[in-house]
This record gives C-alpha cells, structure tokens and sequence, in this order.
C-alpha cells in the first residue's frame, strides 16, 4: 500500500495535485480525521473555519435588516454590496454588465427566471439538455411547450437551423452532475445570433464546486446563472442567480413583488405600484438572508487563504479523478470481469470536456449488477461518504444506466420511489453510485475507497459465476426448540422477552402487542427509526396485564421513573389521542397519536428529538399496512396455503417492516461469531437482529449454521408456520442494544459472508398459518419443540 501511495501521489502532483491539503484536512477539517474519505460532493454538508470567521465577525459588529436608514442597517447594506461584488469578481464579471441577485440555492434562482417567462401573456417555449438537473427539467411543466435534446449534436443542428424566433428559454448544465461531463460553452453566445427572442439558462451549480465560471466576455455570457455556493464553500446554505443586465428586462415583467422591491406601492385603492430598477433590488423578496451573505464573505476569504488560486483547485481536482478513474477500471474479478461499468465516454482525458466526477455501478463475477443501495449501506458503516440512487439527473439515469421512460413509470408503478432501497428492478440498476471529488479530496481517500471495493465485492477467486449460499444448503431436518421469544411493542425500541412458561397469544398480525406503538416526530408525522436515532435501543416496554400498562423504562437510567400507557386505546383525559396521519416504510398510515405533554417530554428526552408516541392497533382499518411485494416467494406461499387449506390470506402487519415475525437460528449467530472472532472484532447477541423467535437445536443435535434458508414449514408446539423469504438487513444490527453505541459488526462480516444475489441477508421471515381445525387461540412459549420441513417436502 505504501508503494502504491507513493506512486500514484507522485503522478498526481505532476498533474496538479495540491499535496499542502493533506495538512489543511489536519488543521482545518477536524471532522474528517481519521480514516473518512468524503466523496460526496466536494464541499457538501462541511463547516469549516468560514464558521469562526463569521462568528467572529457577529460578535464584534451589529447588523440590521437592511430595509432601514438606521446605522446597524446601513451597515449591513454597504456589507452586502461590498460582498455582491467580490461574488462577480470571483467569476470574472463586469458589474456594470452583470448583477447577481441572492436566493436560497440554484433551484430558487430557476424558479426566479421562470415565474418572469410565466407571466408573459403568449407564454413561452423551453429546450433543455438531458444531461439537466431535475429543477431544470421542472421547468417544462409550465411551459407551452418543450423539446429536451438528448444529444450535443441535436443542439448543434438546431443552433445551425433556421431562425426559430419568439419567446423561448434554453436551459443546460454547464457540467453533468451525473456523469461530470462539461457541456460546450459557446451555446449561449450562438444561441443570441440565431434564435431571436431566446434566452439562455445555464445550471453552473456543478461546474463551480471546483472551477472558475468566466463571465468576462458578457456578449457570449448566459443571460442567467444560477449556482449553489455551499456546493463551493460548504458555508453557507446560499444561491444566487447572476443575470446579465442587457437581459435583465424580460425579469421586470415577474408579477409577484414583496417587501423591499418597490419605490412605491398603493394598498388599497388601486394597483399601483414602482419597481426597484436593478435586477436584485425586485427580485430579493423580503428580507434578505443577510447573515447568510455576511457568512458567504468569510467563506470567499477562507476558501482563497486556503487554497489561493480558483484555478490551482482545478488542477488538484482534476489530478485525482484521473487517478479515481484508472483504479476503478483497474478492478476485475477472478474470471477478467470488470467490476466497475463506469459511465462516461470521456476517458477523464481533459479538464474541458470532463470535471472532477464519476457515476459508476458494480457488476458481480457472474454479471449481474450489485446494487447501489447495498454498497451505501456498507460504506456508511465503513464511515466513507459517497452518493448513490438517481442523483437529481433523470437524463443521466436513462442514458447511462439504460433505463427507458416506459421502464422508469413501470418502476414507479411497482413501488420504487426516490431514496429507497429497491437499487435492481428487472436486472437493471435503477440509479447509480457517485463519487465526486474537491479541493480537501487526497490521495488517501482513493485508496480507502478502492480498497474497500476490493475487500467487500471483488471475487478474487472466482472463475466462473458465484455460487449461491443458498444453493449449498441441504435438508438438514434438525429438532430444535424456542430458545427466546421477544416481542417489540414500540417500533424501533427495545424489546421485552416473553418469560419462561408464559404462553403468547399469536395474532393475524403477528406475536400479541408486537409492534402496534410507534415513535413519530413532531414535526413531520414520519415514524423514527433506531438506524437514525440510536438512543432508542434503550428504551425498554414491558407489557404488565396486571395493570393493564406498558410500562416504559429507560435501560440504566434509574433515576427516570417509568412512563405507564393504558394497553387500552380509549381515549383518557390524562393521555389524550386523536387520528393522525402518518408514514411507516413509506406507507402511509392512520396512527393514533398522544398528545400528552408528559408523554412528548419522555420520549423526547429519551431520543432526543421532539417526538411522541403513536399507536397503531390491529383493527384500526383505513392505514392497515400489507405484506411487502418485494419477498421472495410470497405469491407462491399464498398459492401452495389455498391448496393445503390455509385461510391466510392477506395478513396484516401492523408496524413491522414485512412481515408478521422474524425467526433467526442461534447456530447462525454462532457462526457469524466465529467468523467476526477471525477479525477481532465485537460479537453479536442476538438481540441486535430484533427477532420474535430465536430458534436452537435440542441437545444432542448437530445443527447446522444457515440451514433456515432451506426451511419452508416449521411448527411450533401445535402451532405451524410459512417461512417468506430471508431479512434484508441493513446497518441498524450494528446498534448495541444494552448500549445504544454503534460499531461495524456484525454488518461488515454480514456483508463478506451473507451477500447473497446482492442482498446481505440473516434470518427468515415468516406468517402463521391458522389451519382448519387449529387451536382456537393460538399460542406459544420458550420450550416449545420446533419441527422443520425443509424445501420440498410436504407436511
């Protein structure tokens, strides 16, 4: 590794690498010691020194709203202009050609163009590339009509074509934020020679994270750009749309006005009213975002001590994502397949045809596609950031990924939405994985990066295709018992284990008071998790039918007295609830929602985000969630029940993420510890797998790790199950439930042993089958025998 460093910062520094950075991430990025390479999107998401800066700067001025002739006011005023023109400066432009009107981000800066062409009587035409950001692309739903050109040379015919006169706006990317690849420059200043009465909107938010915009010749400048400067600087969360005064008329016509952009207003006895001339006197409604602007000039300053030249961080940008493209396709599996399909016709040969950026998804030694969401998930317990799913470019998802309009509405149609973890629909990838490189990006973070995609998804060994964990299991019919039986009353918290000789009663939707309460935030309704709120782990219900209470406690805090909710779900004047909208899983539910205040200042110390409780109870009607689609054999379960009698049907299941209960097989934990034990690293309990029934073998057996993938019946005393399918896990099995700290393990050794077709798999899902003649009340205890029928078989 050390050689290979050497070497490659050797040819970097050739190309431009900056090698000074790797001491500004010691002094000037404490948030990135370690071993955290940031590949997400240059300056993304990081506060860094313009913060002190700024704070320093509050603290020994006082600034006022600028809408004032007070001195704190003016003050602020002067700041402000002084500030609008170091923001020209930076990209070359003449003031007296150029004014750049401050917005919340390169989306509100669109939206400023667009309600200006909105309001013009005859409305007007669009054209868009489709390398366009999404906010780009929305422009085309108020248009008359639009036209998206999925090609340079189809722009080219049409800037050589006729003159194609009247009001039209031309809108594109200066650089794909999918792909990274650099769009030509010259379309503006041909556009305004040969389509009369077009304007052109350039997106340069992607391009300006790491190189200069050149404004300095404003005959072939863009009429408007907008940008996003924490794209740039990190700090602060701040837009602006630069607008070329010679064009700035058409901006006039914009209909709305607010506060602070008229000479003179009539309230009610007419419609009068003045506009402000300069294009960001009209178009900064309201209040500026002053604190804001003042923050973006510690972020200028800091930005040029740091890294001097706008130029030098091109250069240093560019060096790396050459040497990031060379070791990607450096990657093969055993058999010679690669294992990175990287989208790009470029090469990354030139900094003027490509940028700093590269869109990549994985494909397995067999050929089939590793899913994007499933690497995410890894890389985040791995602490490396980088960016994955449709990236906000539609255009680029459809080119390069190669999913056809008809494939993207089919996939929305089948469930799939924006964020979510279904990465392969159809043997395609449904978006992409991006890195993206900066100004603080090292050598460093290549190698971690690289490194990782070599311990975790290159098959070294494999000459043919791999073959599957599941493929190797044999009937292995072992007699086992319940070792434990957890129930989670709270979605998400900690769970109460049913005691030794107490029967449970099995519902339609699973084990008794399983999951019916939920932690929902106050804000927006969503239902929280323990993956984001890991302190959640320690709080533990325990389900008292003395009292008639679940009886909430948080796990070594004695001191907290225990929160008592009535199991009942009438309404009390001590714990008040009403029907609220909800989301669980993205589904959306009707959940009853407490608005006590004791009960909202419990959780919410306990989480430490504003929350409450929410209930969800079996009956509830309109929010009844379903099975998942996504299980693997489920619409052959139902199919092989009807025919042996079963009465399922469609089974509800509360709050669960799939399905009614989850089974794990301690001879599988066990195994997995072996394996972690290999690496040194933390043991799994099985408590971190959250399941309902935790089956072992009976003394005297030989069990078999993972022989539950081969099950498809199992019966439980009197009591008889349908496994589904395998869980789907993700990073939340690395919380310590006694804890609430958060480690790798047993994800990581999950992800190298238990990736099977892409998912990282451990446990069944399953459903029981009340069959005709069953118990009336089904239950059952710790102790129980299981008996196991293995694929195949028939009970």
């Amino acid at each position: 590794m050390g050689q290979q460093r050497d070497n490659l910062l050797k040819r970097a520094v050739v190309e431009g690498y900056n090698p000074k950075v790797e001491e500004l991430r010691r002094t000037e990025y404490p948030q990135l010691q370690g071993d955290t390479p940031y590949l997400i999107g240059r300056f993304h998401d990081i506060d860094f020194a313009p913060a002190q800066s700024f704070a320093v700067d509050l603290c020994s001025n006082i600034y006022g709203n600028p809408h004032s002739p007070s001195p704190s006011s003016q003050q602020t005023t002067k700041r402000i202009d002084d500030i609008r023109l170091r923001v020209l400066r930076l990209f070359g432009a003449d003031p007296e050609e150029f004014d750049v009107v401050f917005c919340a981000n390169a989306t509100a800066g669109i939206k400023l163009v667009l309600e200006a062409f909105t309001a013009q009587k005859d409305g007007f035409r669009f054209k868009y590339h489709r390398d366009a950001h999404t906010s780009l692309v929305g422009v085309r739903e108020l248009a008359n009509e639009s036209t998206c050109f999925d090609s340079d040379s189809e722009v080219e015919l049409w800037l050589r074509g006729p003159g194609e006169d009247g009001l039209g706006l031309f809108g594109w990317p200066a650089q794909s934020n999918f792909s990274g690849r650099r769009l030509p420059r010259d379309w503006t200043g041909r556009l305004r020679t040969s389509h009369y009465g077009w304007y052109s909107l350039l997106d340069a938010a992607s391009l300006v994270t790491t190189t200069p915009l050149d404004l300095r010749d404003s005959d072939t400048a863009p009429d408007f750009t907008v940008l996003s400067f924490y794209k740039i600087f990190g700090f602060p969360d701040l837009g602006a749309l630069i607008v070329r005064r010679s064009s700035a008329d058409i901006l006039k016509t914009r209909r709305y006005f607010g506060g602070g952009t008229v000479d003179a207003v009539v309230g009610c006895k007419g419609s009068f009213h003045a506009r402000k001339e300069s294009p960001h006197a009209h178009l900064e409604d309201g209040t500026s975002a002053f604190h804001s602007i003042l923050a973006l000039d510690a972020a200028m300053a800091t930005h040029e001590r740091l890294y001097g030249d706008y130029s030098a961080v091109s250069r240093h940008a560019f060096s790396l994502i050459r040497v990031m493209y060379d070791l990607l396709s450096g990657l093969h599996h055993g058999n010679g397949r690669k294992l990175c399909q990287i989208y790009s016709s470029e090469s990354y040969k030139s900094s003027a045809t490509q940028g700093p950026i590269i869109a990549f998804n994985m494909q397995r030694a067999d050929g089939s596609w590793i899913g994007y969401a499933e690497v995410e998930k890894l890389a985040s317990v791995k602490n490396i950031h980088i960016r994955t799913g449709g990236l906000c470019n539609p255009g680029g998802v459809e080119q390069w990924v190669g999913l056809e309009a008809w494939e993207v509405e089919q996939n929305y149609l089948a469930g799939h939405r924006c964020w979510d973890d279904q990465d392969v629909i159809g043997g395609k990838p449904t978006g992409a994985i991006r890195v993206s490189l900066g100004a603080m990006s090292t050598v460093d973070d290549l190698l971690i990066l690289v490194g990782f995609l070599e311990e975790f998804y290159v098959d070294k060994e494999s000459a043919t295709s791999a073959v599957s964990v599941l493929q190797t299991i044999t009937n292995i019919r072992p007699e086992a018992v319940v070792e434990s039986l957890t129930i989670y009353p709270i979605k998400s918290c900690g769970g109460y284990k049913i005691p030794v000789g107490v029967s449970w009663e099995i519902r339609p939707h699973g084990l008794a008071w399983d999951r019916e309460w939920c932690l929902v935030h106050l804000g927006t309704g969503a239902a929280i998790d323990q993956k984001r709120y890991n302190k959640m782990a320690l709080i533990r219900p325990i389900v008292d039918f003395t009292t008639g209470t679940l009886s909430i406690s948080i796990h070594n805090s004695p001191l907290v007295p225990p929160l008592l909710i009535p199991l009942s779900s009438t309404p009390s004047d001590l714990f008040t609830i009403k029907p609220s909208a909800s989301r669980v899983c993205g589904d959306k539910i009707t959940a009853l929602t407490y608005n006590s205040s004791p009960i909202i200042d419990f959780f919410s110390a306990a989480v430490g985000v504003p929350c409450t409780l929410a209930r969800f109870p079996a009956g509830l009607g309109s929010g009844e969630r379903r099975f998942k689609p996504h299980l693997a054999k489920e619409q052959r379960v139902m199919q092989e029940n009807m025919q042996n009698g079963c009465t399922r049907g469609e089974t509800p299941i509360l709050l669960s993420n799939e399905s009614p209960i989850l089974i794990i097989n301690r001879s599988s934990v066990e195994k997995l510890n072996t394996l972690i034990g290999c690496t040194g690293g933390k043991q799994a309990k099985p408590e971190v797998f959250r399941a309902n029934i935790v089956i072992r073998e009976a003394s005297g057996s030989v069990g078999k790790p993972y022989a539950e993938d081969g099950w498809r019946n199992i019966r439980i005393g009197r009591e008889y199950f349908e496994l589904l399918g395998p869980c789907r896990r993700c990073h939340m099995v690395c919380v310590d439930q006694e804890t609430a700290e958060k480690n790798e393990e047993p994800f990581v050794t999950l992800a190298k042993s238990r990736r099977i077709g892409g998912r990282v798999l451990f446990g069944q899902h399953a459903v029981h089958l009340p069959l005709e003649g069953g118990s009336i009340t089904p239950k059952i205890r710790v102790g129980d025998v299981v008996k196991v029928w293995a694929d195949g078989e028939r009970r």
